[in-house]
């Protein structure tokens, strides 16, 4: 029979939360820390504060007519393994807030507000303080509010110091100025915003490519020689919010526009095509930046996969009537983008067309 003291024994000491591996504790200071970088991204339509079980927001503020809500959500995929394992947790926050309000403005959405969640196995307030001050600063570039988030603490599913993220965005459009038009037609131009890099698509090949070519991540990277190549990497994707809206509100001939995240020009520009519509792309016009030739050269990569996984320096297209191409490029670059003329709309049962070869160089 079992000694009588045993069961004394094993209630001598009861079990918490923080025995488990949830820190309650902890996770209450990192809201604390947090506050004032939630704060800053107040905009109108903003009401209470942090920490309700929900956050809240006044449509009424924006003043539309007939309002339609456009909502997104996203991730940042394995470029986070980049991200822990050089230590440098701050710029996946903006990539996390730039594959969400990149894709409201496509529909030419304004974000109005956004929430993240934050998973890890045991919390580290540094690395999420670092993390949220990141979608924080984001949210600021894109003129939306954070407005709540969760963070998850769950042992056992994540190692130590790993953790994942994902973001949820919400925009606002008159209904009259949804995007995509169905106006669309040929000789509609195409112009390409330029991206800062690789963003955050294709980290699975761009971590293979890294193991082939025997550098480690502190190593200087060949293509940007004043970074590490873990810092060059981690170049964060573009937010094009500010610039973009401001284009749709001077140039009211702007039909279309298209994200290039995962799929590259070959697959998002024909989601936003109508049927026996064509886009034709002059590939010689792109100017990929040379993170591109050297994972196309290291990984020996065609140049039909590099398209179709990577941006290949153009994060954002634009499609707009013949005759206001030029003003729409020059609204752009007043804003801050290097915009360029890619190609035109044409008449064809083949969504994408390409003309010429990339210059990877």
């Amino acid at each position: 029979m079992p000694d009588s003291n045993d069961k004394e024994t094993n209630q001598g000491h009861g079990l918490t939360y923080a025995d488990a591996g949830v820190d309650i504790d902890t996770g209450n200071d990192l809201v604390e820390a947090i506050k004032p970088l939630i704060k800053a991204t107040n905009r109108p339509g903003v009401m209470g504060n942090i920490g309700g079980f929900g956050g809240l927001f006044d449509l009424k503020e924006l003043g539309l007519k007939d309002p339609l809500l456009v909502a997104a959500n996203d991730g940042v995929g394995t470029k986070l393994k980049l991200a822990i394992e050089t230590g440098i947790h701050d710029s996946v926050g903006i990539d996390l807030t730039a594959m969400c309000v990149n894709d409201l403005v496509v529909q030419g959405a304004e974000p109005l507000f956004f929430l993240d969640y934050f998973a890890c196995g045991a919390l580290e307030t540094g690395v999420a303080q670092d993390v949220i001050a990141g979608i924080a600063k984001g949210c600021q570039m894109a003129g939306c509010a954070l407005i709540g988030g969760e963070t998850a603490e769950m042992p056992g599913m994540y190692a130590k110091g790993e953790y994942d993220l994902a973001g949820f965005s919400v925009g606002a459009v008159e209904r009259t100025q949804l995007l995509p038009r169905s106006t669309l037609k040929p000789s509609d131009q195409i112009i390409g915003l330029a991206s800062n890099g690789v963003h955050s698509n294709g980290f699975s090949l761009v971590r293979a490519v890294i193991e082939r070519s025997g550098l480690a991540l502190a190593d200087r990277a060949p293509f940007q020689t004043d970074r590490s190549l873990g810092e060059a990497l981690l170049t964060p994707t573009r937010i094009y919010v500010k610039s973009i809206l401001e284009a749709l509100k001077r140039v009211s001939e702007i039909k279309a526009l298209a994200h290039i995240t995962g799929g590259g020009l070959l697959e998002n520009i024909p989601r936003v095509l109508s049927p026996g519509l064509s886009a034709q792309i002059d590939l010689s016009r792109l100017a990929p930046p040379p993170v591109f030739a050297w994972l196309k050269e290291t990984g020996g990569i065609s140049d039909t996969e590099m398209l179709r996984t990577f941006n290949c320096g153009t994060g954002m297209v634009v499609i707009v009537e013949e005759r206001a191409a030029q003003a729409t490029i020059d609204c752009l670059n007043a804003s801050g983008e290097r915009a360029v003329h890619i190609g035109e709309i044409i008449e064809h049962d083949t969504p994408l067309i390409t003309n010429n070869q990339v210059a990877f160089s």
